[in-house]
This record gives structure tokens, sequence and C-alpha cells, in this order.
């Protein structure tokens, strides 16, 4: 089957244009809450504490604060953005559509994924005004960048997919991945905590996302890297399954 090129683009553009139509909030809220972690974190605990692993303390966060950013940011843009057409009935427009459910998700997926790199570079950006931010591994830090934003993008959509309101659509963005970041490391190092703790961490997945993108900054890491690059692409072929056997069945779309 040919790709529907304008089909994709269709979708792409009007996402990316609702994007730019409220570009100065989508930017501005992210820029300012980073600064205060800054602000809070980085000036007032990092007064305490001079160095973690070599790392001054205000660079040591910037991973973690962009991490946070790039989870939220993913989930939030792509699950809106398929929430609310079945929320106004304009999805019916799209499924009447000669574009096929690939080309859909993609545009979708594609378009969140890059509204969330956008605001990571802006993020990454405002921490070198903050501290000194080195980049060791360039390239292995754009691989990751672009794998976290691509499948959390594509989770966000499956969130959009199965959430019947609004509220259920932040329950797990708010409930669940911001604690997971906060208690993955963001903002310490795991070597800081308890024993017990430390185990808990363990199996918190976002700790071994933060890790990956902190060895791409600094080299440094508690796990192997090969970890967090394995169960990225293992969560990421399971929402594809997952994305894909419900756009089939048309489950919470179709009426």
């Amino acid at each position: 089957m040919k790709f529907n090129y304008h089909g994709f683009k269709a979708i792409y553009v009007h996402e990316m244009n609702r994007f730019l139509r409220t570009v100065a909030q989508s930017l501005l809220s992210p820029v300012i809450s980073t600064s205060l972690y800054f602000v809070v974190f980085g000036s007032v605990i990092g007064g305490y504490i001079q160095k973690i692993d070599g790392v001054s303390y205000g660079s040591y966060i910037v991973p973690g604060l962009l991490m946070l950013t790039l989870l939220t940011q993913s989930i939030s843009n792509t699950s809106f953005g398929i929430f609310f057409p079945k929320f106004n009935g304009t999805i019916n427009e799209i499924l009447a559509a000669p574009i096929s459910t690939l080309e859909t998700v993609l545009a979708f997926v594609g378009a969140g994924a890059t509204k969330t790199l956008i605001v990571g570079a802006v993020i990454y950006f405002t921490a070198t005004f903050f501290a000194d931010v080195t980049v060791k591994y360039p390239i292995l830090m754009i691989f990751l960048l672009i794998l976290v934003s691509f499948t959390f993008a594509l989770f966000g959509f499956l969130i959009g997919v199965v959430s019947k309101d609004f509220e259920q659509m932040s329950i797990i963005p708010s409930l669940v991945i911001t604690p997971m970041v906060f208690l993955g490391g963001s903002l310490y190092s795991l070597d800081m905590l308890p024993p017990f703790w430390q185990t808990i961490s363990y199996f918190n997945p976002v700790v071994y996302l933060i890790d990956s993108l902190r060895f791409s900054f600094y080299g440094i890491s508690d796990f192997n890297i090969w970890i967090s690059i394995g169960s990225m692409i293992l969560f990421l072929v399971i929402c594809v399954m997952s994305v894909s056997k419900l756009l089939k069945k048309g489950y919470n779309i179709k009426y």
C-alpha cells in the first residue's frame, strides 16, 4: 500500500500549528519551572553538596530535569492531540479520510515527539545559564532524546486513546510519571540513599533512563547503558503492539 504523504502531512502540520499558536505558553512554562529548579536546588542545595562523582551539583541535575521535561511533555502533547478530536467529534473526519491507521499514528506521534524535542532543546539552552553543561557523547545524547521522545509520545497516544475524559488522561502523567522521575535519581545520586531505598529504586524504570542520559553528558553511570536502551526499545515495541491492537478494534474511537 502506498504511503499517503499528503494525509500524514495534513495531520502533522495541523498538530504543529496548534503548538505554534501557544508557543509562548508551551515554552515559557517549562523554562520557568527549570529556572526555579536551578534556583532552589542548584543554588541552595548545591551550596551544601559540592560535587557528585566529580560533577558540580548544578550540572549533575541537568539530565534529570531534561528527562522530566521529555517524559511529561511527550506524553501530554500526544495524549491531548488524539483525545481532543475524540472530545469535539472531529475524529470522524480523520476516520473517514483515505489515510491508514499507521499514517495517522505516525503523524500524531511524530508531531508530539517534534514538539517535545523543541521544548527539550529550550530547556537545555536554559540550563546553560545556570550550570556548566558539557556533553561527552553528543551522538548518544541525541539518540536517547529521540528514542525517549518517540517512545513516550507513542505511550501518550495510547493514553489518549483509552481515556474517556480529561481526568483519566492526566492520571498517569501526574500520579505515575512525575513521581517516578523525582524518585529516579533526577536530583540526587542513588549512592546517597540508604541500602534499602537503593534496592527499591532499582525497580523504577525511569532510573535507568536518567542514568543513561547522564552518562551521555558526563560519562558517569551506575548501570550498564545497554540496559536502558534495551528497556526503552522493549517498551516501544509494547506500545506499538498495544496501539495497533486497540486501533484495529476501534477501541474508544469508533462509535
